[in-house]
C-alpha cells in the first residue's frame, strides 16, 4: 500500500476538520436535544403534532436520526455532501415511519387508547422499524462515509472495515460517556441532599434539561473520540483480538453439531419450533467473528494458524446452517404459510446465503479468504435494498403474509374452522383488517354465522393472546361442551341462548364457557330454594374450573358460587353428582350478623378433601422415614 492510500486510510480526521467542527457538532447536539424535548412536550399533553400520527412518528425518528448523522458526518463531508447526505437520510427516514404508521392505524389492539376521534393509531413508529433502521443506516452511512473518504461511489474494502470499526466502538464509548454524564449527576444531587438541597435532583429530573444534556453529552463523546483517534484504533485492535479468539471454540461446536445431524436426524430441530432462528444466530456469529478474524486482510501472517484454520472451517460450516434453516422455513411454510416472522426469516436467509456462498468459496480457495472484501461490499448493499422492500408497501411481510393466508383458506387448504382469524387482526395490520372484513361480508350459507361471530369474538380480542376471546363459544352452542345430568335433562333455553363472552366475570367463568372444546358436567339442581333449577357446572378437565349458575330476576345468568377445589377433582364426588346423589342440605352452622356484616361460620366437622373421610380428616397424619424439624 503506497503512502498517500495509507493516509487516506488512517483515523485521522478528514481535510474538512478544523475547530469549528467541534463547535457544530455540539450545536447540533444541543438543537436535537430541544426538538426531541418539544416533541416530548407535545406527546406528554397531546398537542399539535402529536395530535397527528402520521406526522408525530416522521418528526420523532428523524429529530433522533438525522442529528446522529450529521454530527458523524461533520468534518468528513463538505456542505454539499453534508446537506445531500443528510437531506437523502431524512426522507427516507419520515417515508418509512410515516408507512410504519399508516398500515395499523385503527388496527392497534382494543387495549391501546384512543388517541384522536376514536381512532386507535400508535404515534411512535414501531420497536422493530427503529432496530431495523439503525441497522440500515449504520450500514448506509458507512458506505457513504468511505466513498467520501477516496471520493469513489464504491470504496476500497480497507475503507469500509477502517469506518465500520471506527463507528461501531465511537457508539459503544459514546453510549458509556452518556451513562458516566448520568452516574455523576446523579451522584451530585444525591450529595446535595445530604444538605438539604434538592436543586439539582429537582433540575435533572425536569426533561427540559435531561433531553438536551443527554444528546449534548452525546455529540460531545462522537468529538471526542473521532479527534482521538489512537484511541478507537487501540480499542478496536484488542476487541478483535479478543473475539478471534472466540472463533475456535464456536467453530468447535457448530461443526460438532453438524457432524451429529446424520445420527440424531432433523426431526429434533423441527420439534422446537424455532430452530431457524437458532440456525441464523449461529450463521450471524460465524460471519462476526470470521470477520473479527479477517479483519481488512493485510496482514495475513499475522493471524495464528488456529486462528487461520478455525476461519477457513467457519466459512464452510456456514453452508450446512443456511441450508438447514432454509429446509425448516420451507417446511414450516409448506405446512402452515408465510406469517411476518417467516418473511422476515427468509428475507434473512438470504442475506445469510450471500455470506455463506461467498465465504466457502474463499475457503476452498488458495490464501487468506480472498473473496470476503468483494461479499462484504455486495451484501451490505444487499441488505440495504432488502430492508427498504421489507419496510414499504413493495415488499411488507403484513401484506404478502395476509395474502398468502386468505389464498389458502380459499383455496380449500385451511378448513374454515381451523382458519386463524387473530392473525389477520393482530399481525396483518391494515391489510389483515380490510381481508377480515371482505370474509366477514362474503360469509354466507350454513358457516356464515358462525364464521361472523368467529370475526366478532376477534375483534374483542384485547391482544393475540388473548385466547379466552379467540375461541369463545357463539351464543346457542354452548350446549356442545357440557354433558347434563341427571340424564335426560334439559338446559334452560335462556342458559342456552347466552352470550357467554358478553360475561362481565368471564375470567371466573369454567373453560367449558368461555371457549370452545372445553367440557364441563352441568348438573340441575335447585340449591337456593326458590323453585329454580340451578346449573352446577364442573370442569372434566384439570384447572376446567367449577361454577353454580344462577337466573336473576331480570332473566339473565350469573355466577352465584361454585365448588371447591378439593370436590370438584374428587371422582368419588363427580360419580355421585352425575348419578344423581345429591339434593340441597342446610348449612351446619348459620350465617351470623355482626354490626351489618355478614360472617360465615365453618363447622369443626368440616374438611378440606372431600375424598377423605371425616373421621380419617381429624386423625394425625401418619409419618414414615426420618422425623422432619424440631
Amino acid at each position: 500500500m503506497n503512502t498517500t492510500n495509507a493516509a487516506a486510510l488512517s483515523d485521522t480526521p478528514g481535510p474538512f476538520a478544523r475547530p469549528a467542527v467541534g463547535t457544530a457538532r455540539l450545536l447540533t447536539g444541543l438543537l436535537q436535544g430541544v426538538l426531541l424535548y418539544l416533541l416530548f412536550r407535545a406527546g406528554s399533553n397531546y398537542t399539535w403534532p402529536a395530535t397527528e400520527p402520521l406526522l408525530f412518528a416522521p418528526l420523532v425518528l428523524v429529530c433522533v436520526l438525522v442529528p446522529a448523522i450529521a454530527i458523524s458526518s461533520l468534518g468528513h463531508m463538505n456542505r454539499r455532501q453534508l446537506l445531500v447526505w443528510a437531506g437523502t437520510a431524512a426522507l427516507i427516514i419520515a417515508a418509512l415511519a410515516f408507512y410504519d404508521i399508516w398500515r395499523v392505524s385503527d388496527a392497534a389492539a382494543p387495549s391501546l387508547p384512543d388517541y384522536s376521534h376514536g381512532k386507535r393509531t400508535p404515534r411512535t413508529p414501531s420497536p422493530v422499524l427503529i432496530g431495523f433502521m439503525l441497522a440500515g443506516f449504520f450500514i448506509a452511512h458507512s458506505l457513504v462515509l468511505a466513498g467520501v473518504r477516496e471520493r469513489r461511489r464504491i470504496a476500497s474494502y480497507q475503507s469500509h472495515y477502517d469506518i465500520a470499526w471506527k463507528l461501531v466502538v465511537q457508539l459503544a464509548f459514546s453510549g458509556a460517556f452518556v451513562g458516566a454524564v448520568w452516574l455523576a449527576l446523579l451522584l451530585g444531587a444525591q450529595l446535595f441532599l445530604l444538605v438539604k438541597l434538592d436543586f439539582l435532583k429537582k433540575m435533572i429530573e425536569e426533561p427540559a434539561f435531561s433531553i438536551p444534556a443527554s444528546t449534548f453529552a452525546f455529540a460531545c463523546a462522537i468529538h471526542l473520540t473521532d479527534v482521538r483517534p489512537a484511541i478507537v484504533q487501540g480499542i478496536r485492535a484488542l476487541l478483535l483480538t479478543l473475539m478471534s479468539w472466540v472463533l475456535p471454540v464456536i467453530t468447535l461446536i457448530v461443526g460438532a453439531f453438524v457432524l451429529t445431524l446424520p445420527f440424531t436426524g432433523l426431526g429434533s430441530l423441527w420439534a422446537t419450533g424455532h430452530a431457524t432462528a437458532v440456525l441464523l444466530g449461529a450463521a450471524a456469529a460465524l460471519v462476526v467473528l470470521i470477520n473479527a478474524a479477517w479483519q481488512d486482510g493485510s496482514a495475513p501472517a499475522s493471524a495464528a494458524p488456529l486462528i487461520r484454520a478455525s476461519a477457513r472451517a467457519a466459512a464452510v460450516l456456514l453452508l450446512p446452517l443456511v441450508a438447514i434453516a432454509l429446509y425448516a422455513l420451507a417446511l414450516r411454510v409448506g405446512d402452515y404459510g408465510w406469517t411476518v416472522e417467516r418473511i422476515i426469516a427468509a428475507a434473512c436467509i438470504l442475506v445469510a446465503s450471500c455470506y455463506a456462498f461467498g465465504y466457502a468459496a474463499g475457503a476452498l480457495r488458495g490464501g487468506w479468504l480472498t473473496t470476503i472484501p468483494h461479499v462484504n461490499i455486495a451484501t451490505a448493499f444487499v441488505v440495504l435494498g432488502t430492508l427498504l422492500l421489507l419496510f414499504s408497501p413493495l415488499a411488507d411481510p403484513a401484506r404478502l403474509s395476509v395474502a398468502n393466508q386468505v389464498a389458502r383458506l380459499e383455496s380449500g387448504k385451511v378448513p374454515l374452522e381451523k382458519f386463524d382469524f387473530a392473525y389477520l387482526q393482530f399481525q396483518g395490520a391494515r391489510y389483515g383488517r380490510d381481508a377480515l372484513a371482505r370474509i366477514e361480508s362474503s360469509a354466507i350459507g350454513s358457516n356464515g354465522a358462525a364464521t361472523r361471530q368467529r370475526i366478532a369474538n376477534v375483534r374483542k380480542m384485547r391482544g393475540e393472546w388473548d385466547r379466552e376471546m379467540k375461541d369463545a363459544i357463539a351464543p346457542g352452542s354452548v350446549s356442545t361442551n357440557l354433558a347434563v345430568w341427571p340424564k335426560g335433562a334439559q338446559l334452560p333455553e335462556s342458559f342456552q341462548r347466552t352470550d357467554w363472552s358478553a360475561a362481565t366475570e368471564l375470567g371466573e367463568l369454567p373453560a367449558c364457557l368461555r371457549r370452545s372444546g372445553a367440557a364441563c358436567d352441568a348438573i340441575l339442581l335447585d340449591v337456593t330454594g326458590d323453585g329454580k333449577q340451578e346449573v352446577i357446572l364442573v370442569g372434566t378437565a384439570p384447572g376446567g374450573g367449577t361454577a353454580v349458575m344462577g337466573q336473576e330476576a331480570d332473566g339473565k345468568w350469573r355466577r352465584v358460587g361454585h365448588l371447591s377445589y378439593y370436590a370438584a377433582g374428587c371422582p368419588s364426588i363427580r360419580k355421585d353428582l352425575i348419578e344423581g346423589r345429591v339434593r340441597p342440605a342446610a348449612p351446619q352452622l348459620q350465617d351470623i350478623e355482626v354490626g351489618g356484616a355478614r360472617l360465615r361460620l365453618h363447622s369443626a366437622l368440616d374438611h378440606d378433601d372431600p375424598c377423605v373421610p371425616a373421621e380419617l380428616a381429624r386423625r394425625p397424619a401418619a409419618v414414615s422415614g426420618p422425623r422432619q424439624g424440631p
